[in-house]
């Protein structure tokens, strides 16, 4: 969709601000996030690159100049290791912030909107679905990579960009809330997934009870390591992992949780046929050697014991967030139908008991998988 001529010359003036090589032929609405607004910015200059403009959804992320700075940060801190690197196999492209010409990560503008600027990596292209076992491997291994080389950073240099993200014990209780405040609405015709939601719920719990009592250690994690968030090659090799705007401290289960979930499943986030909601076995594999064969030096035995569990904890988190939403009458997520966070919370649980069913054998792959050859060595 073409954004019309006025949208147009407020988005020129915006990116004016911004310390860009070339000149802007188009600027066109890009991606399908849930969260932020992205522009595609195509340059008239091949000499130059492209640009990807974003309006950053301020009210979800309450604390944009921390978010930046973390960005900033974690950019940072990998580029300097990849200068410093003589194994290629430690490399990774990360996100290229464009600053302001006052020298600002981000612009505010009079509406109150916040504006930031990344080159686009043209070349590079990303996956809703994953297709092949290569492509499972090489997307973990790149976000492997991504948690390894910020395994040294101090946790205490990042802010909480939102506070309690992934803690399924305070989303359980938001649920409970708008259930309790819409008990004639919405909550009545949803009450067999309530009910599923709360059957699991100890089994769900374990990984955040862990990390409270201080069993899991606290690292920096990326918190949304949808599959559709690392950036491919034409051959499909892992190359950039990007959405950083939820970097913070976190558990290793978050991001690969959230891997798992998105990067196994047979169906789209919110398929409406529950039958085609499997969860191929094969993927998980690939995604488990991937994503171990650079981080298994790193991690402690108890957090391999939860690695398995954590697909299911991420599919059902996601559900819940999908549900309470829904029975709030859609004032987070956007949607393209009155039915939309129903059907993308339906399609998680579903695919929840999908991996709870094979909860044993996932268990034996990363044991085996943590036992395995590393091949990157530091």
């Amino acid at each position: 969709m073409e954004i019309n001529k006025s949208e147009n010359m407020g988005i020129k003036s915006i990116i004016e601000k911004f310390e860009i090589e070339g000149q802007v032929l188009s600027a066109k609405p890009f991606g399908s996030g849930h969260i932020n607004d992205t522009f595609h910015i195509e340059n008239a200059d091949s000499k130059y690159p492209d640009y990807l403009l974003q309006r950053v959804n301020h009210e979800v992320f309450k604390d944009v100049p921390g978010m930046m700075d973390n960005i900033w940060q974690v950019t940072e801190h990998i580029n300097k290791k990849n200068i410093v690197s003589v194994n290629s196999l430690y490399n990774q492209e990360t996100l290229e912030l464009v600053k302001t010409h006052d020298g600002k990560l981000f612009t505010k503008t009079a509406d109150g909107n916040y504006w930031r600027i990344f080159v686009f990596k043209k070349g590079l292209k990303s996956y809703d679905l994953v297709e092949t076992l290569e492509q499972a491997y090489e997307g973990a291994r790149a976000f492997g990579l991504f948690f390894n080389l910020l395994s040294d950073f101090p946790t205490d240099r990042l802010i909480d960009t939102i506070p309690n993200f992934h803690n399924i014990i305070l989303r359980l209780q938001t649920l409970r809330q708008v259930v309790e405040k819409f008990p004639e609405g919405r909550a009545k015709q949803v009450e067999k997934d309530i009910k599923f939601v709360f059957e699991v719920s100890d089994q769900m719990c374990q990984i955040e009870h862990l990390k409270l009592k201080g069993e899991i250690p606290i690292r920096v994690t990326h918190n949304d390591t949808k599959f559709n968030n690392v950036l491919l090659s034409e051959q499909d090799k892992g190359i950039c992992v990007i959405d950083l705007d939820t970097v913070m401290p976190g558990v290793v289960h978050y991001d690969f949780g959230d891997g798992i979930r998105t990067g196994t499943t047979t169906a789209a986030e919110d398929e409406t046929d529950l039958s085609l909601v499997q969860f191929d076995i094969k993927k998980y594999e690939a995604f488990t050697a991937g994503y171990l064969d650079v981080t298994r030096e790193i991690l402690s035995p108890i957090e391999v014991e939860f690695i398995g569990l954590s697909g299911a904890l991420f599919a059902y988190i996601m559900g819940v967030r999908f549900l309470t939403d829904y029975i709030s009458n859609d004032v987070y997520y956007k949607i393209s139908y009155p039915e939309h966070n129903l059907h993308r919370a339906q399609c998680q649980f579903q695919l929840t008991r999908r991996i709870l069913e094979r909860l044993p054998d996932l268990n034996k792959i990363a044991l085996r998988e943590s036992q395995a050859r590393t091949y990157l060595k530091k």
